[in-house]
């Protein structure tokens, strides 16, 4: 016989009634969850027939889309579920005091109202979810069977010659398809019928099946509407795009910023002046690669320490452009948050994307491009073309191309991609086979420049370098420098100052941007003592007035004798520490001199003190100029649809090219048609034989102009070596970086047979290097003069 405690009825009692709405949802959502489900799904487990798996779901009772569409129905009524309890949990927590649980109240009472109760209802959301999964892949399966039934003698692989590598994936298949769960995911059971079908259908190795065409053969998404691009001025939601939780994006952040009001002025001006050119909106990536956890993220806890801050200028700068520029704009700083955007089914990486990429341009880093390889299987392949690879040192096409650069010995741990070299985007434009992406440095109005002219103290210099490594064994220099200037340095330091600066320098330690840029103002000279390599800080320096002094370096740093150099996919020598100052500014903002000789090193402050200079920035380094550049690429740069070159040596029909007046170099004849789709236009080629050891890049800057790799096709014949009256004994088509070429020893002609080799770079005193070159803009190098 059962008793009943009256404390006991007491005691239910007081439960029940201190269930308050939101909890009861909590007693409420499993058991209507099971419900659900199984009301939906019920009649998929019924009518089984004699020999059925307890498993086996019957999917002429509901099809598969349906239960799908169940499934998200109730996953979307879970999610408004939590919402609104949510609410309900804040209203009760901000009305009614917790009460304390030895007030006889059920053991609900005894958890936190807000936490507890989200967790255990996103628990159910979470099992729903998973649920979802399971039956999806159930459903899949029972498809593939219904549809496979009485079909497999069709289940073979087939022998045909446009699929010749059928045979060996499905034998592939057959040993490794459960290496990686994503065949799984793809319906992938291991029957032949299942290997096929995924085989022609996922991939493309294998022809579709004829029984398939009709239920299974995918329709290509109809291409969304095309809208035309917009500039923006507001970069309010860029900063919400780009996310936090990193001190480098802090920085980043705070750096677009202070500089909306550059981007804003600067979309003016280049809107005016591309008048009604039409601009498709592109759908764009940025995957930082270098800022995710998978590849150590070096950077962000250096930003406050001194560390480097190049790159993410850089990634602040090309963030801002695309999206001034007006098209859609997807940032991603986690490898999870690249595969939820690409797509990337459930497993290792070996299948393809389960959708088609949803983006017109990737941005990324050697660290993002890797990351994208491993996930994004076949598809990596497919959409490689749309990438491109910020690269501040650059990618020479000798270590691009892998099969050449095992061969010759130019494999790095960064090359070997086989992409096209104008992929890679370098942060100053020393390497025209790539293309020249760059930054922006803060201009001053003139308001600006007047103040900073009339601010300028006379005997104040900078030292370039905010890591005390750089200052260590420079007390030489420093010592000649302090008996005309005061030194001042931006080094950083936690409590005590650090023993490389010697006590005569004054040290702010390290300075916001801000407080940088005002010290730079008042100063007369900016010195630098080899390292960093190639920074913005010189470029910011000379736009505020200073005068940039730097260490010419005999030898040329390189990979062949410099640890910094080693590894990295280019054998560019390197002058100076800043060769883009060097060259393309100079005196009287930039002065380079052998810092080994005391005499020439002392002669050359003195002669800056006496030199009056006002602030300088170049044209290509501003905001528009940066805007113009990479509006002038994503209008014109297609690396997915390039026509292939005509074979080595094939005739045409009509020579483009004339011998110049002086007969020293060939020129695109004007009663010829320019080459349909070329970019840079091909009226701007100009085509020199180099002298014999050296390389297309020095050719043409000899002659004040660019080298231009995308013109070597139409060099890349017999016709453009009889134009410049070469004698040709023989005709060779090889594959080498240095070809089309001439050498003089046998009076042999050699051009290129991979496309992928053709380069600006590279020189041998075996050969003369036919060079395609072109001219270019005023302050914008990257452009030629009708490149716009």
């Amino acid at each position: 016989m059962i008793t009943v405690n009256p404390d006991g009825k007491i005691m239910v009692r007081r439960c029940l009634v201190t269930l308050r709405p939101f909890r009861l949802f909590v007693l409420g959502i499993g058991f209507f969850s099971l419900c659900f489900l199984m009301t939906s799904l019920g009649g998929q487990f019924s009518a089984r027939r004699p020999g059925d798996s307890p498993f086996t779901i019957r999917t002429e009772v509901m099809s598969g889309p349906e239960s799908r569409g169940v499934l998200r129905k109730m996953s979307d009524l879970l999610e408004l579920l939590v919402k609104r309890v949510d609410v309900l949990a804040r209203r009760q927590n901000s009305s009614k005091p917790q009460r304390a649980a030895g007030d006889g109240h059920c053991a609900m009472d005894r958890f936190p109202p807000g936490a507890g109760l989200m967790e255990r209802i996103q628990a159910i959301a979470q099992n729903v979810s998973d649920i979802a999964v399971k039956v999806d892949q159930i459903l899949r399966h029972s498809l593939l069977l219904h549809m496979s039934e009485g079909r497999r003698d069709q289940c073979e692989a087939p022998s045909d010659p446009k699929f010749p590598d059928c045979s060996g994936k499905v034998e592939w298949m057959r040993a490794r398809w459960t290496s990686d769960p994503c065949y799984a995911f793809f319906g992938v059971d291991g029957t032949e019928c299942s290997f096929l079908i995924y085989l022609s259908e996922v991939e493309w190795f294998c022809p579709l099946l004829p029984w398939r065409n009709q239920t299974a053969a995918q329709t290509a998404p109809k291409p969304l509407p095309k809208v035309q691009a917009v500039f923006r001025s507001n970069l309010s939601h860029l900063l919400e795009l780009m996310g936090s939780g990193k001190e480098s994006l802090i920085f980043m952040k705070k750096r677009t910023k202070r500089l909306t009001a550059q981007w804003a002025m600067a979309a003016q001006r280049l809107a005016r002046k591309l008048g009604a050119v039409q601009r498709d909106q592109k759908q764009i990536l940025v995957h930082i690669g270098f800022l995710t956890e998978e590849s150590g993220d070096v950077f962000s806890p250096r930003v406050l320490k001194g560390g480097p801050l190049g790159e993410m200028v850089q990634w602040a700068d090309i963030l801002a452009t695309l999206y001034v520029l007006g098209h859609g704009l997807r940032v991603t700083v986690s490898l999870k948050e690249l595969q939820s955007n690409l797509g990337v089914p459930p497993g290792r990486g070996s299948c393809p994307l389960t959708t088609p990429l949803p983006f017109d341009l990737v941005y990324t880093d050697y660290h993002g491009l890797q990351q994208m390889k491993q996930h994004m299987g076949l598809s990596f392949k497919k959409y490689r073309c749309r990438i491109r690879v910020i690269d501040t040192f650059g990618t020479e096409p000798a270590y691009n191309h892998e099969e050449y650069a095992t061969l010759h010995g130019y494999r790095t741990n960064w090359g070997y991609w086989n992409l096209n070299p104008k992929q890679f985007m370098t942060m100053f434009p020393h390497t025209p086979d790539n293309s020249f992406m760059g930054f922006v440095s803060e201009e001053l109005s003139e308001t600006e420049k007047q103040l900073v002219i009339g601010g300028k103290a006379s005997n104040m210099a900078v030292v370039y370098g905010k890591e005390a490594s750089v200052w260590k064994g420079k007390e030489k220099f420093l010592g000649i420098l302090n008996k005309y200037m005061e030194i001042h340095g931006t080094v950083y330091y936690e409590s005590q100052r650090p023993p490389e600066v010697p006590a005569f320098v004054k040290n702010h330690g390290l300075l916001p941007q801000p407080e940088f840029q005002q010290l730079l103002r008042k100063a007369k000279l900016f010195i630098g003592f080899g390292f960093p390599y190639e920074g913005p800080a010189p470029l910011e320096a000379i736009a505020n007035g200073c005068v940039f002094l730097q260490s010419r370096f005999s030898p040329p740093h390189s990979s062949l004798n410099h640890e910094f150099f080693r590894g990295k996919p280019t054998s560019r020598e390197v002058f100076s520490q800043h060769p883009y100052a060097e060259n393309f500014i100079g005196k009287p903002h930039v002065w380079t001199v052998d810092y080994n000789n005391s005499e020439e090193f002392e002669a050359a402050i003195k002669a800056i003190m006496r030199t009056q200079v006002d602030p300088y920035l170049p044209y290509e380094y501003t905001c528009e100029g940066m805007l113009e550049r990479i509006h002038a690429y994503i209008q014109h740069q297609d690396f997915c649809a390039a026509p292939g070159p005509a074979p080595p040596g094939a005739p045409a029909l009509q020579s483009p090219f004339i011998l110049a007046p002086n007969a020293t170099h060939l020129e695109w004849a004007r009663n010829t048609s320019l080459a349909p789709g070329a970019w840079p236009p091909a009226h701007s080629l100009r085509a020199w034989l180099a002298a014999a050891g050296r390389a297309c890049t020095d050719a043409c800057l000899d002659h004040g102009l660019i080298c231009e790799p995308s013109f070597f096709p139409f060099l890349n014949s017999q016709d453009a070596f009889q134009k410049l009256q070469v004698p040709c004994d023989s005709t060779e088509s090889e594959m080498n970086h240095l070809y089309p070429a001439f050498a003089q020893p046998g009076r042999e002609c050699f051009l290129q047979k991979e496309p992928l080799l053709f380069s600006c770079a590279g020189s041998s005193t075996k050969y003369q290097r036919l060079c395609p070159c072109r001219d270019f803009r005023k302050g914008q190098v990257a452009l030629c003069r009708d490149c716009l």
